[in-house]
């Protein structure tokens, strides 16, 4: 019996439309318990490959014969010996496409919603690393926000709407993901905005993203008015959009909050991060829609492959926005934060300009989970 590989984009499908799949995982357990596919209903078996090396006869009962099995692995290869393994012993199986690595990379278009000038918000659900950037399309431009490195799927997507990318930004300094947006500018002749006080070390000309700037895109605006938002970074800005949409980057998300300390400035930076949080999302419409550069969860996806919830929601249900006393507060956002990023210090320099790893060591410096939140 054949062997069939499943794609990233396959395995995203059945993420967004809530399928089910039984995952057999042949990475070391550290590696899994660390990050995995995650899907709602998906199930999950563990058995590291070099358990298997000798057969595979004593999983195949804990194998559910009326599901979808997907057997996953770091980079493909373990995954596709198993896989043949489990196949010659009669099961229909399939394997992950490039592996975890393939996973990691892969973004999933979702529309937002209309803008009320006839233009389209759009979110890129990157469901490997828990990234999210977004596309504004309006009257023939586009405008992309906090873009990956894997840049030609933005670039493709303003084509196929028939939109001429003006303008690219990013809310901060990312530490966790490569950012793509220079690399789109100037692919794209487009302006890249920066907040200056995250720019303070790059090496490159940007627009500076600052209070007060209303950015046309189209027939619609993306509004940075009163909205400089510092705590995750010192820079760290929100947008508003079409009066319906709240961007806030690294600051707010659906099920946390953002960290302080990925440069290194937690002390500093948690009563900027409590004032942008408690004083001046408070001052917003609780009817604007949160859309948040990153999710920590699966459970964060709404139903149609979204995240997002109004901030009204989100101030009577999150609990990161419901904590009375400052002290408190300090202590969840600057003591017992999960483990850091890996090769966060590289990603922030490369994405200063400072260094240009390979595409092989920049797939490296950004596996794993998102880690960017507090819970």
């Amino acid at each position: 019996m054949a062997v069939k590989a499943m794609s990233p984009k396959e395995v995203a499908k059945k993420v967004m439309n809530n399928e089910e799949l039984f995952i057999l995982d042949v990475r070391n357990v550290d590696a899994f318990e660390d990050w995995k596919v995650e899907g709602h209903t998906f199930e999950y078996l563990n058995i590291p490959y070099f358990d298997l090396l000798d057969g595979v006869e004593e999983i195949l009962e804990k194998l559910p014969k009326d599901k979808d099995v997907l057997v996953v692995c770091a980079k493909e290869g373990s995954s596709v010996m198993v896989a043949e393994m489990l196949s010659d012993e009669g099961l229909d199986v399939s394997y992950l496409e490039g592996g975890m690595k393939a996973w990691s990379e892969h973004l999933e278009p979702v529309k937002v919603g209309d803008l009320t000038d006839g233009g389209e918000l759009y979110q890129f659900v990157r469901l490997g690393k828990g990234c999210l950037s977004y596309m504004v399309v309006s009257d023939g431009e586009a405008a992309v926000v906090d873009a990956t490195r894997m840049t030609d799927i933005f670039i493709n997507f303003a084509k196929d709407k028939n939109a001429e990318i003006t303008n690219v930004f990013d809310t901060h300094l990312h530490a966790d993901h490569i950012s793509g947006g220079r690399k789109i500018a100037e692919a794209t002749n487009a302006t890249y905005w920066l907040p200056p006080k995250d720019a303070e070390e790059v090496t490159f000309e940007y627009a500076a993203l600052e209070d007060g700037n209303k950015v046309a895109i189209g027939n619609s605006t993306i509004d940075i008015n009163a909205l400089y938002s510092p705590g995750h970074t010192i820079g760290s800005t929100s947008f508003v959009i079409d009066e319906k949409y709240l961007l806030s980057g690294d600051i707010l998300f659906v099920d946390s909050i953002g960290r302080p300390d990925l440069a290194g400035k937690a002390e500093d930076w948690v009563a900027d991060l409590r004032e942008s949080l408690y004083k001046r999302y408070k001052n917003l419409s609780m009817e604007l829609t949160v859309l948040p550069a990153h999710f920590m969860i699966i459970d964060e996806l709404n139903e149609d492959g979204t995240v997002g919830e109004k901030l009204g929601t989100l101030f009577a249900k999150n609990h990161g926005l419901n904590i009375e006393d400052e002290e408190e507060f300090r202590k969840l956002v600057s003591e017992n934060l999960p483990p850091q990023p890996n090769a966060y210090q590289e990603i922030r320099e490369t994405n200063m300009g400072k260094i240009t790893p390979d595409d092989e060591k920049q797939r490296e410096m950004e596996i794993g989970p998102n880690r960017c939140a507090v819970r």
